[in-house]
């Protein structure tokens, strides 16, 4: 099953942890015209379930030649042939993730507001590195700040550089100026009164 290869720059959509398959379904399909990758990230779900949404969104994002990213489950991506995987500090690594997916698949790592942690993971062969929150976040409220001065800082690491966290249209020009390669947003999106307006908005950043 052929993958979709991750973007150099560009909105990266999250997916919303409410409402059930088909809504969430057609609220993506409203925004994923503007988007260039999307994660699937599900917390309030069964396995029965999650594997369902993601083939789906699956198909979805690879009608489009989006590519299609799975949040924390190297198995779950492997079963329904996402183009990879995103992981955290809890979530088995970056060998172990290769190991199941394969060289050619995506593996990115979230690295928070740590230089070294983006510096080991580039070394060990993540495909990317996300930082945040860049922003207070609503999803998040508690997570770690990041500061632009990572983007300049992990510029030589050779690997997309991915800021998250409140990130929304009025802020996505600091982030890209600051130096982040993709922007990933869940809420700043799918909470907007206009998500496809504001997606649109953000992936304008890049122009």
């Amino acid at each position: 099953m052929a993958s979709i290869r991750f973007p150099r720059r560009g909105l990266y959509l999250i997916t919303p942890d409410d409402g059930d398959s088909e809504s969430l379904f057609a609220r993506a399909l409203d925004v994923l015209p503007h988007a260039a990758c999307l994660q699937y990230r599900r917390k309030h779900a069964d396995a029965t379930q999650r594997k369902s949404e993601a083939k789906h969104l699956r198909s979805l994002c690879h009608e489009l030649s989006i590519c299609f990213i799975v949040n924390d489950d190297p198995v779950l991506a492997k079963e329904v042939g996402a183009d990879g995987v995103h992981i955290g500090e809890h979530d088995g690594g970056i060998a172990n993730a290769r190991a199941l997916l394969g060289p050619d698949r995506t593996v990115g790592v979230s690295c928070y507001d740590d230089v070294l942690l983006a510096q080991s993971a580039a070394g060990a062969g993540a495909d990317y590195v996300a930082f945040g929150a860049m922003f207070p976040s609503s999803t998040k409220p508690h997570a770690r700040r990041a500061t632009s001065a990572l983007f300049a800082q992990t510029q030589i690491l050779g690997v997309p550089r991915v800021a998250i966290g409140g990130i929304t249209p009025d802020n996505a020009l600091i982030a890209v100026a600051a130096g982040a390669d993709l922007l990933a947003v869940i809420g700043g999106v799918f909470d907007a009164p206009d998500p496809a307006a504001a997606a649109r908005s953000i992936s304008a950043a890049f122009d």
